[in-house]
C-alpha cells in the first residue's frame, strides 16, 4: 500500500503537520526543478529555494519523502541522461559528461560505474546495437528482452571472453 503525502510527511516529527500536502507540493515543486536544470550547476541553496525552505531543513524534509538526498536524486537524473545519450552514439563519452551536468570525465565515468556496473564506453558498446534495432524498424514491436538476447554482442567481447580461458 502507497504511503500519502501526509502520512509521509507526518512522519518527519512524528506528529501530523499543518500543511503537509503544502509541502508535498513544494518538495514535488524542488524536484522538477532538478529534473528541468539538471545539466546546470545546481546546489542545495537554489534547489531549496524552490521550496522555499532552509537549506538544511529542505535536505531533512527531501530525504525523507523521497528517500535520497536531492544531491543523490541529481546525480541519477544525470546518469539517467547519460544512458540515453550513450546508447544514442551521437556524442563522444568526453561531450556527454558535459552535456548532462559533470565538471570532471573522471567523476562521470566513476559514479556511473557505481550505478549502472559498466563504465560509459561498454555501456555504449552493449546499447548501441540494440538502440539502433528499434530505429531502424519503428514499426516492429521488439520487446526489450529479445533485443537482450538476440542483438549483436559488443566488438570487444570477443576479446574479454578469450582473455578471461587459461591457455
Amino acid at each position: 500500500m502507497k504511503k500519502s503525502a501526509s502520512d509521509m510527511l507526518a512522519s518527519l516529527s512524528g506528529a501530523a503537520l499543518p500543511c503537509d500536502n503544502e509541502i508535498y507540493k513544494r518538495l514535488c515543486r524542488a524536484r522538477e526543478f532538478i529534473d528541468d536544470c539538471f545539466e546546470h550547476e545546481l546546489d542545495l541553496r537554489q534547489i531549496s529555494r524552490q521550496a522555499f525552505f532552509s537549506p538544511y531543513h529542505f535536505l531533512r524534509l527531501f530525504r525523507q519523502a523521497f528517500h535520497q538526498t536531492p544531491h543523490q536524486y541529481l546525480i541519477a537524473r544525470r546518469i539517467e541522461k547519460a544512458k540515453d545519450l550513450l546508447a544514442a552514439g551521437d556524442l563522444s563519452v568526453t561531450e556527454i559528461c558535459l552535456k548532462v551536468g559533470f565538471q570532471s570525465l573522471g567523476s562521470f565515468s566513476s559514479l556511473f560505474r557505481k550505478q549502472v556496473g559498466v563504465p560509459p564506453t561498454c555501456y555504449r558498446s552493449q546499447m548501441y546495437p540494440r538502440f539502433h534495432i528499434a530505429v531502424l524498424y519503428p514499426e516492429i514491436a521488439i520487446p526489450a528482452c529479445f533485443l537482450m538476447m538476440f542483438a549483436p554482442p559488443p566488438a570487444n567481447a570477443r576479446k574479454q571472453f578469450s582473455r578471461s580461458i587459461p591457455a
